[in-house]
């Protein structure tokens, strides 16, 4: 590895850790790097998420007092990511590595216009809440944003957050803790397979991950220094940016 690369990852990580803390949208940013440094679409997805994984548990750990007090319904969350994550996990290992490279550009696509979207979808998801069948589709967003997570990952925070305004009271630190409970079960038995699996560049794993720690950790504070709009418009920019990139290669 180049000390540009090993720069360019740590880079990468500390953003990512940063973003994911604040508003989310670090895996863009980690999933381009790896790409940049030679790696195919699939192991740069595989390396991004094991490489930010830590950073979610930490997240959760911070959130113990909700998790203890609402353990029921997190437990039925982490079952749903546990298999959903895992399965598609294994649709990841499964699928060709040309039909990936051929999908990433539309996800990357989806996962920004959520993203920009995201203030607006969680409004409607509030003001649809009672309505009769919302929690049904509640249930099915979440199984289907798990087997999304498993397999690519770019914006799953969004769609969590989406999903859950459907079916959750307006308790930010309530829905915040379900999403970080949900998104470790979802990496963490994704992770687990494409470690067995053997599809993960260790070296740059590592590096993503204590940057990853070390920017959510510090990062935070100079972060809300910054108004989130600009944050989330640099955010939003970045995804089309990529976006454009990976449908012209």
């Amino acid at each position: 590895m180049s000390l540009f690369d090993f720069c360019l990852l740590a880079a990468a990580g500390a953003l990512a850790g940063t973003l994911n803390a604040i508003a989310g949208g670090g895996t863009f940013f980690t999933f381009a790097a790896l790409v940049s440094t030679g790696l195919s679409p699939v192991m740069a997805n595989t390396t991004s998420a094991v490489g930010l994984a830590p950073a979610n548990l930490a997240s959760v750990a911070a959130y113990l007092p909700e998790v203890r007090q609402n353990y029921r319904r997190y437990a039925a969350l982490a079952i749903v990511g546990a298999l959903g994550g895992g399965m598609g996990a294994l649709l990841l290992i499964l699928t060709p590595a040309s039909a990936f490279k051929t999908l990433v550009p539309y996800f990357l696509g989806l996962a920004t216009l959520l993203f920009a979207f995201a203030p607006h979808i969680r409004t409607l998801g509030a003001k649809r809440r009672h309505i009769s069948g919302s929690g049904l589709i509640g249930r099915v967003l979440e199984a289907l944003v798990s087997l999304y997570g498993g397999y690519f990952g770019a914006g799953m925070g969004v769609m969590m957050l989406a999903s859950l305004s459907l079916t959750e009271a307006d308790d930010y630190h309530f829905i915040n803790a379900a999403k970080n409970v949900w998104a470790a079960f979802i990496q963490v038995f994704s992770v687990i397979l494409f470690v067995v699996w053997g599809i993960t560049v260790w070296k740059s794993a590592l590096i993503i991950m204590i940057s990853s720690s070390i920017g959510g950790y510090y990062g935070v504070a100079l972060a809300r220094r910054i108004p989130q709009r600009l944050i989330r418009g640099f955010v939003i920019l970045a995804g089309v940016a990529l976006t454009v990139r990976f449908f012209l290669s």
